[in-house]
């Protein structure tokens, strides 16, 4: 297959790589380098990192609706279009380019979260099954047709990165899949189901203070849909604000006001009390200009001691 692909952060590579190495890969489509990191400094996507190590020409335009970018794409006569978390809103007039269409890698059980941010508010909800689908592409947010579709269990230690990482491979197998099905003229695409849409807004940083008058499963499947970026954050009542990385929720809080300080054996173990009676143990943090640590390495430079109410409601 002669297949032009367009992605841009880093889960998009895996799915370069394999198509990369089954098919032709005429050129890669991505996002324009943007400053980011701490020091803001402009960096290419990961897709141009990879496309520039490989050989394989990079075209980064603003937008796709130029005729000169329309007319670029059907110069190069592409079997296929395959896109994963690109960025940029594709036009009828490049769906209609390819032989077989444009054809998208998600990472979601379609119809269940489309947009943005999947595996996040995957997460965040509490869902026991997450996965991918391969899907063909119409000019809606994530509403065509159905091609292939492969799950995977969310574990109850999965966080962002641990599924991110997962989806992404299973992404690159579907896709190649997808292509074979494709090929044998053996495609049956299904119809998403109006009825079992949800949408994954884009994350907003807002979104990242934790509210500890919430439930406690609530803050925990926000926890670990978050971590590590954005980062859920507490501001304590001191006025120091901290990550919360990873963390575990017990119960024993039934006696303790909400946000009491609970710290057990020698200070190695750090929690928080919540509303509904439990603690939120806090197992990895990351205070503002520092870099991730323990909660025993956290309590050594600050003089938090059992007892104290550290959170209260409206603090921020």
């Amino acid at each position: 297959m002669r297949i032009i692909f367009m992605g841009s952060p880093i889960f998009a590579v895996k799915s370069l790589d394999a198509l990369h190495r089954h098919h032709e890969v005429l050129s890669v489509y991505t996002q324009p380098p943007r400053p980011s990191g701490r020091g803001m400094q402009v960096r290419p996507t990961a897709v141009a990192e990879y496309a520039k190590i490989n050989n394989i020409t990079c075209y980064v335009p603003a937008s796709l609706k130029l005729e000169n970018e329309i007319s670029r794409l059907n110069q190069a006569k592409p079997d296929l279009i395959i896109v994963v978390a690109y960025g940029l809103i594709l036009s009828k007039a490049v769906l209609d380019i390819p032989r077989f269409g444009c054809i998208n890698g998600h990472a979601s059980l379609l119809p269940r979260w489309r947009g943005a941010a999947p595996i996040q508010r995957a997460l965040e909800a509490g869902d026991k099954q997450s996965g991918v689908t391969s899907m063909q592409m119409q000019t809606g947010l994530d509403t065509g047709p159905m091609l292939h579709q492969i799950s995977t269990k969310i574990n109850h230690f999965d966080t962002f990165q641990t599924l991110h990482d997962r989806l992404a491979i299973l992404t690159a197998e579907s896709l190649i899949h997808t292509i074979q099905l494709i090929e044998k003229n053996n495609v049956n695409p299904i119809i998403q189901h109006e009825s079992g849409v949800r949408y994954a807004n884009k994350i907003s940083k807002s979104e990242a203070e934790l509210d500890l008058t919430q439930p406690a499963q609530l803050i925990s499947n926000k926890i670990r849909a978050f971590s590590p970026i954005p980062g859920c954050w507490l501001r304590l009542r001191n006025g120091n604000r901290v990550k919360i990385l990873k963390a575990n929720i017990k119960e024993g809080g039934s006696e303790l006001p909400l946000g009491t300080a609970v710290i057990l054996d020698g200070r190695k173990k750090f929690g928080i009390a919540m509303s509904d009676k439990k603690v939120l143990f806090l197992d990895e943090l990351q205070p503002a200009g520092k870099k991730p640590m323990n909660c025993a390495d956290f309590l050594n430079g600050y003089t938090i001691e059992s007892g104290e109410i550290i959170w209260e409601y409206g603090n921020s």
